[in-house]
């Protein structure tokens, strides 16, 4: 890997919607699992092999802690980086922030498999992708703001 290379990462945006929390209002840890998954397969879409690897990618082992609680309608930015390709696994460094603070950090282990379940090396330009692709484009719901634009005048007919 040259310097100017660094390995496949991702940001995507979302909402803490009403399905994601609890009782009390506040989210739900499990919420969290489902985000790993959102941008794990935005970034496998940016590097063009989602449809060889979904559903062939179980989580082996996955380390988190949960440092801030979220609520409903919060806007959360999930990254998610390559920080290991084994022979058939890869490791991601995962996390959650709302408004810069961190609110979730994971370290996740996934291992490739075969449709019939049996393991499955990581093809070579795969790997290359992994680890060299850099920062893929981001999946954002809110983009900067722009100057305002001039609003639209209703014409009585």
């Amino acid at each position: 890997m040259s310097e100017h290379e660094t390995p496949a990462s991702i940001r995507i945006q979302r909402r803490i919607e009403w399905s994601d929390t609890d009782a009390s209002g506040h989210w739900h840890n499990t919420a969290a699992f489902r985000m790993i998954e959102w941008a794990e397969t935005a970034l496998f879409e940016r590097l063009g092999f989602l449809d060889d690897v979904y559903g062939h990618l179980p989580r082996v082992h996955i380390s988190i802690d949960f440092t801030e609680s979220l609520d409903h309608r919060d806007l959360v930015d999930v990254r998610l980086a390559i920080v290991d390709v084994g022979r058939t696994s890869i490791t991601y460094d995962f996390s959650i922030e709302r408004d810069g603070r961190e609110c979730v950090r994971a370290k996740v282990v996934t291992a490739l498999r075969t449709p019939d379940d049996a393991s499955r090396e990581w093809p070579d330009e795969y790997k290359r992708l992994l680890v060299t692709a850099g920062p893929q484009a981001p999946e954002l719901l809110v983009v900067p703001e722009q100057p305002a634009e001039e609003p639209l005048r209703r014409v009585r007919t």
